[in-house]
């Protein structure tokens, strides 16, 4: 069901794609495919958020979510400002708190923030005036990741309802996984997970996923397949015995690709490691949307950007 004219999100902030219900879903989705077209003019730009002011604090490293927010910004005619730890009073011992209400006060919109702590994002939204897009908060959500997730596979799928996916990598780390795992059961896909026992989140199971042992039980017979990172970053103690062993039993190659339906779909949130949990010929190959994925973030953010400053269904700025 798509929304009527007029519908709008329900909520002020993006805090995470758990809280939001299947309309709003569905109405970031069919807006961002409204300003897809506008990354194939010869000027890409309109005048939509002219006026507003975003603050992007980035407290972790990021390149794609980054670069596709402040590309989104300025497609949108808005003024940003960029921040990093490293740039930012943190080094000096500030609390996200108080660099947030510092911030407040030169009365931005928006604040996109990514950071290591889960909740992060939460804690702003209880303490700011200005909207809250969670841009990835440790190993707890990466909304507009999972909304890209999700645009791509319509996109290339003709739906979500219905589909098989398989997520195969990383699963104790992966905020992708959770904010994937939440929005696709909404919209009516079937899950399935597959990692080593020791990345296995406990519980994994009473989100609906079908967890499997095997990645060969994973890939069988589903329409997309996506891969996840191993964060050895937010690993304490070595999960498994070496990386080779970890491709050997665990890698997307172009044989356990067959497992899969002969259509079936490649997707990584990226960054890849490539060799590891995905070969480079399954990661280049016909199969692979990954590239597909980026350049629609940018419609994503776009659309989630418009929104959450108040636009709603069929008044989308020329």
């Amino acid at each position: 069901m798509t929304p009527e004219t007029g519908f709008r999100l329900r909520h002020k902030h993006l805090l995470g794609i758990e809280p939001l219900e299947s309309e709003e879903i569905r109405l970031i989705l069919d807006t961002a495919e409204s300003f897809l077209e506008i990354s194939t003019r010869p000027i890409k730009k309109v005048p939509t958020l002219r006026g507003r002011t975003i603050v992007n604090l980035f407290m972790e490293p990021s390149t794609r979510t980054r670069s596709s927010f402040e590309i989104a910004q300025k497609r949108l005619s808005a003024d940003s400002l960029n921040l990093s730890s490293s740039s930012s009073s943190a080094t000096k011992g500030e609390s996200l708190i108080d660099t947030a209400k510092n911030l407040e006060a030169m009365a931005p919109d928006m604040i996109v923030l990514r950071h290591p702590a889960a909740g992060a994002a939460h804690l702003l939204a209880r303490v700011c005036r200005s909207s809250i897009i969670n841009a990835g908060d440790g190993a707890h959500e990466h909304p507009t990741q999972a909304l890209l997730d999700a645009f791509t596979m319509r996109q290339k799928k003709g739906r979500i309802q219905g589909l098989e996916v398989a997520i195969v990598g990383d699963l104790l780390h992966s905020r992708v996984l959770r904010s994937n795992v939440f929005l696709l059961r909404k919209l009516g896909a079937k899950v399935r997970a597959s990692g080593p026992p020791t990345l296995v989140p406990p519980g994994l199971d009473r989100l609906g996923v079908d967890v499997k042992t095997r990645i060969e039980e994973a890939l069988e017979g589903a329409d997309v397949v996506m891969m996840l990172r191993v964060q050895k970053e937010r690993m304490v103690h070595g999960a498994f015995p070496s990386l080779r062993e970890y491709f050997n039993l665990y890698g997307l190659t172009k044989a356990r690709m067959k497992q899969a339906k002969h259509d079936a779909i490649v997707m990584h949130p990226g960054p890849m490691n490539r060799g590891v949990e995905i070969a480079a010929e399954v990661a280049d190959g016909s199969t692979s949307v990954i590239l597909d994925q980026v350049t629609n973030g940018v419609a994503v953010r776009m659309a989630v950007l418009y929104l959450l400053s108040g636009g709603a269904v069929g008044e989308l700025a020329a």
